[in-house]
């Protein structure tokens, strides 16, 4: 048995009763598996993407004692909420009405509902590679047959992009414009444009999903939501909280092409009838409270600070094993290993054993193959110290593997 099954339960016997198709492609999410394993004592962990609660603002309490928002509450949101998302919406580029707003219970759940209202068994499905390990988990519990379009350092490249779109004619394209996750590529203007202008072609709707936008640390560009450049393709634009405002309360949006909010309403009352009502109101005072620049301001100078100490580390530890780009945004490296050095899953369970966690990255592609070489490194919660010690010590598992 490895590190990593030793600190995971056990999957169950096989029951004697019959299962929907679609559990044989119901996987386990690495990157949860491994915070499980993080979690023992002494363990310097680079895996998830867990925030640093010690940049985030103050939680205004006085929204949980509200008594009125302790019973049920619509579906589509409280209306201080989807008002006040919209406005944020607005101000990054993609103007929509408060209507066109739907709390959600994180981001991911966002990604279920598209996923439920796109994707048929076989249906063909664009993402970057890499991508989000969550998002490929979900497309393929429901069966989609999921291409990938390579990036490069400004955003995919466009005659791949254009060349899947007229072969595979997708139902959907999944794509992270800001500070892709684990890429951390920020996509230029001229990317942003370039994939509207095809995806209004070829009319594919589109999934922009933006957790980590927030979290900008070097970028001088425009960062326009490509939903806000389509004029023809449908669209879903998926937002978090997350990221910047306390994570333990799962409060996320997505807003959506008109045609599309009715069933995404639809799909929500199905899922959990809505978000809850507490945290909707707490992130509502914070957009309207004024603190925002200020409070952004602390994250990001935050970040800042951790991102270079991390740069600084793995030019010592990795600088003649790896090629990476410092990122601007986000709150991950991303490394390519040189030569016949590789990082998969039994590097991390070495890894493990020695105290040091990390995501191999097989992980982001829908062929993990392609992955062999690369890792994940989170800088967001370790300190300078910790950050020293285990990245020599990960850079020795994989030198050694």
């Amino acid at each position: 048995m490895t590190y990593l099954e030793s600190a995971v339960p056990l999957a169950p016997t096989q029951p004697e009763f019959e299962l929907a198709h679609r559990t044989a492609r119901l996987k386990s999410s690495l990157v949860r598996d491994i915070l499980a394993a993080a979690a023992q004592p002494g363990m310097i962990s680079f895996a998830g993407g867990l925030p640093a609660a010690d940049l985030m603002p103050p939680l205004p309490l006085e929204a949980f004692a509200n008594s009125a928002l302790h019973q049920y509450g619509t579906s589509e949101g409280e209306p201080a909420y989807r008002s006040a998302v919209a406005e944020w919406i607005g101000s990054m580029g993609l103007e929509v009405s408060a209507e066109q707003v739907l709390a959600l219970s994180g981001s991911q759940q966002g990604l279920d509902f598209a996923a439920k209202l796109f994707i048929d068994e076989d249906s063909p499905v664009l993402v970057e590679g890499p991508t989000y390990v969550a998002a490929l988990q979900v497309f393929e519990l429901f069966g989609a047959d999921i291409a990938s379009v390579p990036l490069t350092a400004e955003g995919p490249d466009l005659a791949a992009f254009e060349a899947l779109l007229a072969t595979r004619k997708p139902r959907c394209v999944y794509l992270i414009p800001c500070f892709q996750n684990p890429s951390g590529t920020c996509y230029s203007p001229a990317a942003r444009a370039g994939i509207a202008e095809l995806l209004d072609r070829y009319n594919v709707p589109l999934i922009e999903d933006e957790p980590y936008r927030s979290v900008a640390l070097d970028v001088e560009h425009p960062m326009t939501p490509i939903c806000a450049l389509l004029h023809r393709a449908s669209w879903i634009y998926l937002g978090s909280f997350s990221k910047i405002l306390w994570p333990g309360l799962r409060i996320a949006y997505l807003a959506a092409h008109p045609a599309l909010l009715p069933h995404l309403v639809r799909l929500k009352q199905a899922a959990d009838l809505h978000t809850q009502r507490p945290g909707q109101a707490a992130v509502a005072h914070w957009l309207a409270g004024g603190t925002q620049a200020s409070d952004l301001g602390k994250l990001c100078s935050g970040y800042r600070l951790r991102r270079n100490a991390m740069q600084a580390a793995l030019a010592r530890h990795f600088g003649d094993i790896a090629d990476w780009q410092t990122p601007r945004g986000g709150l991950f490296f991303w490394l390519r290993l040189r030569g016949e050095l590789s990082a998969t899953r039994a590097t991390l369970d070495k890894a493990l054993a020695q105290g040091v966690a990390f995501m191999p990255g097989e992980a982001f592609f829908p062929d993990p193959l392609q992955g062999r070489q690369y890792l994940r490194l989170n800088y967001s919660r370790s300190t300078p110290e910790e950050m020293e010690r285990g990245l020599a010590t990960l850079a020795a598992c994989i030198r050694g593997a």
